[in-house]
């Protein structure tokens, strides 16, 4: 072989090097994972990486329906969504993610629509490291959410069962997520609720790993694997620490409300997007 032709070859060897690395930067900007490996000493027991096309898997996921009416018109927080229930236009999964859409739309008692999509029913986990890798909705009025409630409830009904806020983020506070964690001693009602707060910088136009890792102990919440907010088992009783307990997943945009509304509604933005590359949750082996 010449000496030109060796060079040929090894020109091509390098193009294709380069190209390969393009692909895989490609798939990291789309959120498409590359299979990060198991976190330490833990192993997975559940996940769904969206590798379907249409409405989420009925296996593991189920919805929360309407407006909250008659008992909680609002869920609660005055949001302004009609959650529904098997929709493409608000829940669909497309090109490896599930995408949970919340629209500007007159839809039953509603002036717009979202979803609000758990695992309730369908499993749930007592402590684990929970992950989610998602790109937020971008704009005033937005309210997404990746959380958990318990199961069964055991300790009787909202604070005093706890809930676990794995992320929380909304649109006129651009790019800063939160971690909350609230008991009957704990909670916003009463404002003695445990928050954290980190600025994510393109929180709305890529896509991070929001995750926690909870033992007996502590509520530990990671972004992208940095850790920035500790919830530490202070027990007495059930009131500071209910979290001994299954819990099951959120996954949610909500519109408008206490706090996502809380500097109006920019009726220009819709429709609004929170993208999820995968969940997965794992568990010491």
């Amino acid at each position: 072989m010449s000496i030109q032709s060796i060079i040929q070859w090894m020109m091509i060897g390098i193009s294709i090097v380069l190209l390969s690395g393009q692909s895989a930067a490609n798939l990291q900007n789309r959120g498409m994972s590359l299979q990060p490996a198991t976190p330490d000493n833990y192993e997975l027991v559940w996940s769904d990486e969206f590798d379907y096309e249409g409405l989420p898997d009925d296996s593991k996921w189920s919805y929360d329906v309407g407006d909250g009416c008659p008992d909680l018109c609002g869920w609660g927080n005055n949001e302004q969504q009609y959650y529904a229930q098997n929709r493409l236009e608000n829940t669909r999964v497309q090109d490896g993610h599930l995408i949970i859409t919340a629209r500007k739309e007159s839809y039953k008692s509603a002036a717009y629509t979202s979803a609000r999509l758990l695992t309730r029913n369908k499993m749930a986990w007592t402590y684990g490291r929970i992950e989610v890798k998602a790109k937020l909705p971008l704009g005033r009025g937005t309210w997404p959410a990746i959380w958990m409630l318990p199961e069964e409830w055991v300790y009787g009904g909202w604070p005093s069962s706890g809930e676990i806020d794995i992320m929380e983020h909304v649109g006129h506070e651009p790019n800063r997520i939160y971690a909350t964690a609230h008991t009957e001693a704990f909670n916003h009602s009463d404002g003695t609720q445990n928050t954290d707060t980190l600025r994510v910088p393109d929180a709305e136009h890529r896509f991070h790993r929001y995750a926690i890792e909870w033992t007996p102990d502590a509520i530990t919440w990671f972004v992208d694997d940095k850790q920035y907010a500790v919830f530490k088992n202070r027990r007495q009783t059930y009131k500071e620490w209910p979290f001994d307990q299954p819990f099951h997943l959120i996954l949610n945009i909500a519109v408008g409300g206490n706090w996502g509304g809380q500097e109006g509604i920019d009726d220009t933005i819709w429709p609004q997007e929170m993208v999820v590359d995968y969940v997965r949750i794992y568990q010491k082996e």
